[in-house]
């Protein structure tokens, strides 16, 4: 296999992951929530994965992000997530990035980044944060994976 097969391999499995966390915020959506899904990967299984939820739960902690880490953590029966992806489909907030650097996840694929409040493109870029002497390397961060799609699920 070439390397560019490899690439469009990685790109089509990104896509797949991405495409479960559009159908999870599109449920998210339907229940008068902000359009956010998130899936958490390990191997190729989905050990976890959450919707916005904060409205229903009137608990601004019920982001999606969180709500995947939950269901991970208690599926591992661990807090250590560095063997794990996350998909979301909208870049995460401060809050959501300090859990995820705190379980140490590996890699962060983001559909749609926000420049406000994200925790890699706005002024607190805590997921790309080396300054804090307990937190391993910053994940490896992929942006952009079905962009479009999920910036339309605003619409």
């Amino acid at each position: 296999m070439s390397t560019s097969d490899n690439t469009s391999d990685k790109l089509n499995t990104h896509e797949a992951y991405m495409f479960k966390c559009i159908e999870l915020a599109l449920r998210a959506k339907a229940q008068g929530e902000s359009p956010v899904g998130s899936i958490i990967v390990q191997g190729t299984e989905i050990i976890g994965q959450g919707i916005e939820s904060n409205k229903m739960h009137n608990d601004v902690t019920f982001h999606a992000e969180i709500e995947a880490i939950r269901r991970a953590t208690e599926n591992l029966k661990s807090q250590d997530l560095s063997s794990c992806i996350m998909y979301t489909t909208h870049e995460p907030c401060i809050m959501c990035s300090y859990v995820i650097r705190q379980t140490k996840i590996k890699a962060v694929v983001i559909g749609l980044t926000n420049k406000e409040v994200g925790g890699l493109s706005s002024k607190y870029a805590l997921l790309a944060d080396s300054s804090i002497a307990k937190w391993d390397k910053s994940p490896t961060i992929i942006t952009g994976i079905l962009e479009e799609e999920c910036r339309k699920l605003a619409n």
